[in-house]
């Protein structure tokens, strides 16, 4: 991996800088940038003191993201998971005024494989390395290990936001030159913001993953009543089915997040994670950071058989969403990953009012659980002329395929027919119900 040293860049009245750690700028600044006030309702997306809080909802461009802000992206540069020696060498962007005051930050890492991103390009790697070029160094800009949409160019909003936004992308296609890098990679973002990278050189990918939707329900049954009959009754059985070894489930959060309760669930992580990766991607010491620093952010799904806990997910909340992440289990029963992972969180985004639940990459099989499948948008800027003309032709029939399979899936939804899914006759429907849950 390069050792060239960027150092600072100037962008017009701009001064654009580039940190290895992101302590470099500080918690103050970082969320600034990350997790702003919401311009509409000035509310300041701070972790809630207690969950059904987290139901607050800012405006939806600058919902409170917890993969974003200093806490996540510093746990994971202080625990040894995302840093140079992992392959992930954080080379941050800032943009600052010439009196030092941070407008504005891009989560950026030199990396020298394409593991832990989940929008794969090796195939792009192989291919121009068959060619005589050499794929990496490039740069990405992401959450490391971490496939849930958010912002990437962390600009608040104000009079300046555009130009400092501008600023930032050329700042990135700057860096690609001076790491001799061959690419920038902008994952999960956005579809405006990717609209904004793509009139500035970047091309666009997208995939698909399955998200669920609240449309007002005021239970869990409330939502199957939404389905087909056929589908109640599976989701019925392997709910029934996940729980009859005698298994209960519990939600841990806040203060009930101690050291033996993370040396539980790691234990489930490394066992899943060496089965799936080979080589799972964080350390113990990142779930100590993240349950100090943002415990009224997490929610555990812990399985508990016999009295000692099985099986567990971990699941992070934004203004309006709780994103799952990860899961892993000790003992293995049928349904209990389904019932943890997709059920729970349903469980709990309904009690909570929290109106989206983001269940992780890949998965067809969510689709019966009444996840829809939902466009993801990525951003690549490609420096050598070749290589992008070949990846630009290949992404427009990506594109069109990515299109055509969630359509097909979209039709395959098990909700009812005279509701397909249509958000607008969902709310008629359970409304009423969820006014009067409120």
């Amino acid at each position: 991996m390069t050792s060239a040293n960027p150092g600072s860049m100037t962008n017009g009245p701009l001064q654009l800088r580039v940190v290895p750690a992101i302590s470099e700028v500080g918690a103050a600044a970082w969320d600034a940038c990350a997790n702003p006030p919401a311009p509409a309702a000035g509310l300041a997306p701070e972790p809630p003191s207690s969950l059904p809080s987290c139901a607050k909802v800012e405006s939806q461009d600058y919902a409170y993201n917890p993969f974003i802000s200093y806490d996540f992206l510093h746990a994971l540069e202080a625990s040894g998971s995302a840093v140079a020696r992992a392959g992930w060498q954080p080379q941050h962007l800032v943009a600052e005024r010439r009196d030092g005051g941070v407008l504005g930050a891009v989560p950026c890492y030199l990396k020298s494989h394409s593991r832990g991103e989940y929008v794969f390009d090796r195939g792009w790697a192989e291919a121009y390395e068959r060619a005589g070029g050499s794929y990496y160094p490039k740069l990405q800009v992401s959450v490391p290990f971490t496939p849930a949409t958010g912002r990437r160019l962390l600009v608040p909003p104000g009079a300046e936001a555009g130009q400092v936004r501008a600023g930032l992308t050329a700042g990135l296609i700057e860096l690609c030159r001076r790491h001799d890098a061959s690419s920038v990679h902008v994952t999960f973002m956005p579809e405006p913001e990717c609209d904004f990278l793509n009139q500035h050189g970047f091309l666009h990918r997208t995939d698909q993953q399955f998200h669920w939707t609240n449309a007002g329900y005021a239970s869990f049954d409330g939502f199957l009543e939404a389905l087909s009959a056929r589908k109640r009754k599976t989701i019925r059985r392997e709910r029934r089915d996940a729980l009859a070894p005698g298994i209960t489930v519990h939600w841990l959060t806040g203060r009930d997040l101690t050291e033996e309760v993370w040396d539980t669930f790691f234990a489930f992580y490394m066992e899943t994670g060496s089965r799936k990766w080979g080589r799972p991607y964080l350390t113990r010491q990142f779930y100590s950071l993240v349950g100090e620093r943002m415990g009224d952010r997490i929610v555990l799904m812990m399985a508990k058989r016999a009295g000692r806990y099985i099986a567990g997910a971990i699941n992070f909340l934004g203004s309006d969403t709780i994103f799952g992440r990860h899961w892993g289990a000790v003992e293995h029963h049928p349904f209990l990953h389904f019932e943890l992972c997709y059920y729970q969180a349903i469980d709990f985004a309904i009690e909570h009012g929290l109106r989206h639940v983001e269940a992780g990459a890949q998965g067809e099989h969510k689709l019966m659980r009444g996840y829809m499948p939902m466009a993801t948008h990525s951003a690549h800027y490609i420096a050598d002329p070749g290589l992008r003309r070949a990846i630009a032709d290949y992404l427009v029939r990506e594109r069109a395929y990515v299109e055509r399979a969630g359509q097909e899936l979209a039709a395959a939804a098990p909700f009812r027919k005279d509701l397909e899914h249509d958000p607008e006759k969902l709310e008629a429907v359970f409304g009423k119900d969820h006014a009067s849950n409120e």
